[in-house]
């Protein structure tokens, strides 16, 4: 059979859930308890739940692509679709079974509603015809009631949800109003390990000038010293040029006398 392959994906995902709901059938013949049995019930009937769901899906897609189709592929198509709904009631009437067994004897109506064509479970509709119009309007208004609670306690959940929601709104805010704090002191920090490194740097290079000041003045004295000391042990050496300031030592004087004749 040809399909689309959203057609195809959704066959698939309709014939895995039947698969589930075979094997689920067949676990529940080797139960003994009967919680256990009304709890795996209940997956089972949220199978066929979903089961119904891709089907009304499956029905939408072969409406949408019937202009596209020939008429002989949405003919086996429709067919697929009808087989896969009696498959559906076969769980459902199956379904019926262990409820009755298990002493439930309410049974929830799986009325496909996707067009005027499309057949609705068998049981479902001998229960329901057998049932007074007293009966129906009771059960109706049982329906009802618990739809209601299920909206108030769906309300409770949402009121719940925004409050929480409000709270952690609240939260985040601060934490984002602490995080920009905390970002902009570690820009000041930043900023002034910033301007300390500079200041480090200068202080070093103003440090390192001194000393080089310092060397060639101590450079400087000792030439000067050394020039003095020289100067001063050999006063003739002229190589050596007088010291501006320093006066050139005196020359050694001679004693005249007269000798007596």
């Amino acid at each position: 059979m040809e399909m689309s392959p959203q057609l195809e994906q959704i066959h698939d995902e309709i014939k895995d859930n039947f698969r589930a709901l075979s094997n689920g059938f067949q676990r529940l013949d080797k139960i003994k308890d009967s919680n256990r049995q009304s709890k795996q019930l209940e997956e089972l009937t949220g199978r066929m739940r979903e089961c119904k769901r891709l089907i009304k899906e499956f029905d939408r897609e072969i409406k949408d692509e019937e202009n596209k189709n020939p008429a002989e592929v949405t003919k086996h198509l429709n067919d697929e679709k009808q087989s896969m709904i009696k498959e559906l009631n076969s769980y459902v009437a199956l379904r019926k079974t262990y409820m009755n067994t298990l002493g439930n004897k309410r049974v929830e109506l799986f009325d496909m509603g996707a067009g005027a064509s499309e057949p609705i479970a068998e049981e479902n509709v001998q229960m329901a015809s057998a049932m007074s119009n007293q009966e129906l309007i009771d059960a109706g208004k049982k329906t009802m009631d618990e739809t209601d609670q299920v909206i108030e306690r769906s309300k409770k959940v949402v009121e719940q949800t925004i409050e929480v929601g409000t709270q952690t709104a609240v939260t985040l805010k601060g934490q984002t109003e602490q995080m920009g704090r905390i970002v902009n002191e570690l820009d000041t920090i930043q900023f002034s390990i910033k301007k300390a490194s500079q200041l480090v740097k200068e202080i070093g290079r103003r440090v390192a000038t001194d000393k080089c000041i310092m060397l060639f003045l101590f450079l400087i004295v000792c030439g000067v010293i050394a020039i003095i000391v020289v100067k001063i042990v050999n006063p003739h050496n002229k190589d050596i040029r007088d010291i501006p300031g320093l006066a050139p030592p005196a020359p050694s004087r001679r004693l005249l006398y007269l000798r007596d004749w």
